[in-house]
């Protein structure tokens, strides 16, 4: 543990570690937060919750959980597969695959273990057959940005989980450039052999840059290769893209359906941890055969299944959103405004969703700009100094009022004076 301890140290030395908060209670966008480091508390005014249409405190999300605590316990205790599953998860399921237009769903824990499940369902199948053999191999094709969920999946999918060695066909990862659908078109012209597996696989809207994949020009390039697979990973999307909040597909006027009828196979990953008010993530398919595949795969056959408090709360949140799109058309008009007055202030703010990444001159530290932000007016947001190119996260949110957001870019417009004049006339 040396090492550790020394790296650490100098982790520590050169102020990339962030500052801790620890959340005591909330109401609405106000959270009281205590400074781990000092005890020091303070209420303050968040634009970096991902709770992006304020359901994380909506009455029947809540009453949701409570009551499936008081049905079913706390926790399911087993994986799916073997007695994990109840009502709530079969509901969920048939929820998404509404919402999403694809009629087969299966849940999971989380997004990482959703895209390992699929890189081992997809690339690995799941267990030896007597009389069927895969020889083809897989290609798999993926953004620059995307997610860490995905990176991490793709670079493990060498094998099947929980197998040292695997004896399925090899699986070749190529990366494109960001959002570049010519630089996509390119590499799957080079990359790709006559009998290849071909998967795309992308982010709806970029976590970091909050932009958005160019759906209808990768399913064009898609097309050119029948019976390809195109993975978008809607952490993002579900629920603030579209008029109603579907996601990418709504965004863009099209239906999984019409990728199908290009000869390509659309997946969609949805997470519950921003629109849900919840935890977990579930995969979906117009391929029934794909989800007992990833029912016994071995992030969902060694691993308890959605607890159920964390199940009703998201399909409660499914179902408020479908109820009320006014709430998804509320985070739009946000989105439109807070992006419109900070480029007013003269910030660069990137992107076009409700993710508002505003990049820094590189001699300013975001972290320091975040600190004095929250401590001198007592608005709180994400800096990123690590991860990404230096820059402040927003994310504005359907509970956020005009005064809340003049209130947040009036005092970043004074952070700015205060911190330009120190740091970069220095």
């Amino acid at each position: 543990m040396q090492v550790v301890k020394e790296y650490v140290q100098r982790w520590y030395q050169s102020g990339l570690d962030p500052d801790e908060y620890i959340c005591h209670q909330k109401q609405g966008n106000l959270v009281e937060i205590e400074e781990a480091e000092t005890g020091r508390r303070q209420t303050v005014l968040t634009f970096c919750t991902n709770d992006v249409l304020g359901l994380v405190q909506n009455k029947a999300v809540q009453q949701a959980a409570i009551d499936a605590i008081l049905q079913y316990g706390t926790s399911n205790s087993s994986c799916s597969v073997l007695s994990g599953r109840i009502d709530l998860h079969r509901q969920l399921e048939a929820e998404i695959s509404a919402f999403k237009h694809l009629p087969h769903t299966q849940l999971f824990l989380n997004a990482w273990m959703a895209m390992q499940a699929l890189m081992d369902a997809f690339c690995h199948l799941a267990i030896p057959v007597p009389g069927f053999q895969n020889t083809r191999e897989t290609i798999i094709f993926t953004d620059v940005l995307n997610h860490g969920c995905i990176v991490s999946a793709i670079a493990n999918s060498g094998t099947r989980s929980g197998k040292l060695f695997g004896h399925s066909p090899r699986v070749r990862v190529r990366a494109y450039r960001h959002c570049d659908v010519d630089d996509l078109a390119r590499k799957m012209q080079r990359y790709t052999r006559p009998d290849d597996r071909i998967m795309i696989i992308s982010d709806a809207v970029f976590s970091m840059d909050g932009d958005i994949a160019p759906l209808p020009e990768m399913i064009d390039v898609a097309s050119q290769y029948e019976g390809s697979v195109l993975v978008m990973d809607e952490a993002h999307a579900s629920g603030a893209l579209g008029k109603t909040g579907r996601g990418i597909y709504e965004h863009f006027d099209l239906l999984p359906q019409h990728a199908i009828e290009r000869g390509v196979i659309p997946l969609i990953m949805t997470t519950f941890s921003k629109f849900g008010a919840s935890v977990g993530a579930a995969i979906s398919s117009p391929v029934s055969e794909l989800i007992p595949l990833l029912n016994v795969s071995p992030t969902s056959i060694g691993t308890c299944s959605l607890a159920p408090p964390l199940t009703a709360a998201a399909l409660a949140s499914l179902r408020q959103v479908r109820q009320h799109p006014e709430l998804v058309q509320r985070l739009q008009e946000n989105t439109r405004y807070l992006r419109s007055r900070l480029i007013e202030h003269d910030f660069t703010a990137i992107g076009e969703t409700n993710v508002i990444p505003v990049i820094l001159p590189a001699e300013v530290n975001p972290k320091h700009f975040a600190r004095q932000l929250l401590n001198d007016h007592g608005v709180w947001v994400s800096p990123i100094w690590f991860i990404a190119k230096p820059r402040l996260r927003i994310t504005a949110n359907a509970l956020h009022t005009r005064e809340e957001m003049d209130q947040l870019v009036n005092a970043m417009t004074i952070v700015r004076e205060a911190v330009y004049k120190t740091t970069i006339s220095a």
